[in-house]
């Protein structure tokens, strides 16, 4: 069942977040099926301007209905992530996407206000979701280029006088996270007290946390052990601190990386493992499996898991008490 964020969201809030997982291919789309429905959690399918470019939007579309098909027990939102005004647009109109994600943060405030706002009406009158982003998280994913010196925290009262203009139905907060593999020297943590002044300035507003992959140091260890040259010091954010942060408004928490590292773990070990194979369905088999049990494992950190019963009756009777 495709819901709208701001849907899950109001059963979501300051009880469990929900996890954010992008996917280019087919292995990650049935791993992340696997995952929601053997955790028994909602979760949030997020395609990037680049999964739109390396694979299709027609084929990425086409993979999520047959999912949706072959897996009719899920909850699931279709989010485009980082989107610009044009792509923004592109996914409002085609009447399959039910969030999207417009990240003007790198423009003055005013201009941000100006962008969101015209694509939160345009989103609205579709019956689209809509996150913004205000504040700018440092590191690399994909179209998002952020020098470390140009990263800058949200301002709460920023995010205030933002939310109220723009219409928006969740905020991207820059809360100490960051986004890629390597973007971590040392030890980082959310900064809770930016994000508590938040929520005292935004009370019951859904907030959204990017780069929140915790990059687990096995990953790291094993795939180096198979032949990579990852930097052995990467580290991201510490997973017990997922719960925690919902319990503040934080309501999406965006994983990628860790899911990268899962892939890159799993195909070089099967090849190491097994030199003389050249079919490439034993490792997308292996995949699929490990895939799952990472989404599985997240749903239990971000303690949205064992709700799918819940988050659906209360979807559908929030849906029933709208029409009435």
């Amino acid at each position: 069942m495709i819901v709208t964020a701001a849907e899950l969201f109001k059963v979501a809030y300051g009880k469990f977040a929900v996890g954010a997982y992008n996917i280019n291919n087919m292995e990650q789309t049935h791993g992340l099926f696997r995952g929601g429905i053997q955790s028994q959690s909602p979760f949030i399918i997020q395609i990037s301007k680049g999964a739109r470019k390396y694979a299709d939007k027609r084929m990425l579309e086409a993979m999520i209905r047959a999912a949706e098909a072959i897996y009719p027990e899920a909850v699931f939102v279709v989010h485009l992530d980082h989107g610009d005004e044009e792509t923004c647009y592109d996914c409002i109109d085609s009447g399959f996407y039910s969030s999207v994600m417009i990240d003007a943060s790198h423009e003055p405030f005013e201009k941000n206000v100006e962008i969101t706002r015209r694509v939160v009406e345009r989103a609205h009158a579709k019956g689209v979701s809509v996150e913004a982003e205000l504040g700018m998280l440092g590191g690399v994913e994909e179209d998002v280029k952020v020098e470390e010196g140009h990263a800058c925290l949200t301002d709460p009262e920023q995010a205030k006088e933002f939310v109220r203009l723009t219409g928006c139905d969740s905020l991207a907060c820059a809360i100490g996270t960051s986004h890629g593999a390597y973007k971590f020297k040392g030890k980082q943590s959310i900064r809770f007290d930016v994000l508590e002044k938040i929520q005292k300035n935004l009370p019951g507003f859904p907030l959204v946390m990017h780069g929140s992959s915790s990059v687990p140091k096995s990953e790291i260890m094993r795939i180096n052990a198979a032949g990579g040259k990852l930097d052995p010091s990467a580290c991201g954010v510490d997973d017990n601190e997922y719960l925690p942060a919902a319990k503040l408004g934080v309501t999406k928490i965006n994983i990628d990386t860790d899911g990268r590292l899962v892939w890159t773990r799993v195909h070089r070990e099967y090849l190491r493992d097994h030199p003389e194979e050249f079919d490439f369905r034993g490792p997308g088999r292996v995949f699929m499996t490990e895939y799952a049990n990472f989404i599985a494992s997240r749903s239990e950190k971000l303690g949205s898991a064992n709700t799918l019963s819940e988050v659906r009756n209360s979807i559908l009777e929030l849906r029933k008490n709208k029409a009435a």
